[in-house]
């Protein structure tokens, strides 16, 4: 029957199956944009690698390509050259300090306050990423992409904020109309020092570098008040949630309560940086419930430990906090067993 409808073929019936599935399949893959993002985010990452062991000279797209893994055709589809890829690490970079440093720099409090808070923030953030502390400071001091817009902007904003200061300045003296440039000079350079060698922690440098910012602005006095506060708590000190009575830390307090990592944290916050908010202290310890903060606070200035020097929310204004001297004898112990090695 020449003209009747003939079965499909074992070939036509096995390209079928194919065509059939294929449809399910591209359905399931990421979409281009995702894609292209992942891709971004791994040449960044590799970026910031070669420029952080190599140095700046050495960093080309050969090079980023490499420790990316992916194609060159992938690399100048996301950047025109090795220069706006270095650019693209500089901003994504800024962009991750800032989001830590901001929020703290922006919390009610005197400009020593939050200036501190802000050094905090920023020595924690680069003691956990130096890659990215070593590349971000080196670009500030003139070591980065050839354009200077970057630089120019957060240099620019840190010699702001650090000349802030003049509103608080002893009216003995004027500091001198350079004087946050070369604050904030010195201040990168330091930190560009440790991280390039093996040093104690960075945040052990938060009160000489406050002595060093306070001093031109207010005075001997204030810079030395600088340089006796309690340093921040050593991660080696982040233990497990429970590990004791807080009898057992400092006898003659015999209060009773299990101190907690979060506990000491919060202590250690309000010994760094007093007469702070509720929202502040929460947002330093990590705590992202205020309810959750503002009932660890209460109990501990139940138990005599910390107290509230502000008006509070019943007068219409914020919490702020202080330790009492029962506080800062249970801080100050909580450090010292830290330092030894304490779980």
């Amino acid at each position: 029957m020449p003209n009747a409808i003939q079965p499909p073929s074992r070939a036509s019936r096995s390209k079928s199956r194919r065509q059939g599935r294929a449809a399910p399949r591209a359905a399931t893959r990421p979409a281009p944009g995702v894609i292209s993002e992942f891709q971004r985010s791994r040449l960044l990452k590799a970026a910031l690698g070669v420029a952080c062991d190599e140095g700046y000279a050495e960093l080309t797209a050969t090079a980023v390509i490499a420790r990316a893994g992916v194609s060159r055709k992938t690399f100048y589809d996301l950047f025109d050259n090795r220069e706006e890829c270095l650019l693209a690490v500089l901003e994504d970079a800024l962009a991750r300090i800032a989001a830590e440093v901001a929020p703290a720099y922006e919390a009610p409090g005197s400009w020593s306050q939050r200036l501190r808070a802000a050094l905090v923030a920023l020595l924690e953030l680069l003691e956990r990423e130096p890659d990215v502390g070593t590349f971000v400071v080196s670009c500030l001091l003139g070591c980065g992409p050839p354009s200077p817009g970057p630089r120019v902007r957060v240099l620019g904003l840190l010699h702001g904020i650090v000349d802030g200061a003049r509103a608080e300045a002893v009216s003995r003296h004027e500091p001198a109309s350079l004087t946050a440039e070369f604050v904030v000079g010195g201040v990168l350079a330091v930190i560009d020092a440790r991280l390039r060698t093996p040093q104690p922690r960075l945040t052990a440098l938060v009160n000489p570098l406050m002595w060093t910012i306070v001093l031109p602005y207010r005075g001997r006095a204030a810079a030395s008040s600088e340089l006796k506060r309690p340093a921040p708590i050593p991660p080696e000190a982040e233990a497990p949630s429970a590990v004791g009575p807080a009898s057992t830390v400092e006898q003659p307090l015999n209060l009773n309560m299990r101190l907690t990592y979060r506990t000491g944290r919060v202590l250690e916050i309000i010994a760094a940086t007093p007469d702070q908010s509720n929202y502040y202290v929460g947002l330093r310890a990590g705590i992202t419930d205020p309810g959750q903060t503002s009932k660890l606070l209460t109990r501990l200035a139940r138990l005599g430990l910390i107290e509230n020097t502000g008006p509070g929310h019943q007068m219409g204004g914020t919490n702020s906090w202080r330790l009492t001297p029962d506080g800062e004898k249970l801080e100050l112990a909580i450090r010292r067993r830290a330092v030894a090695g304490w779980r």
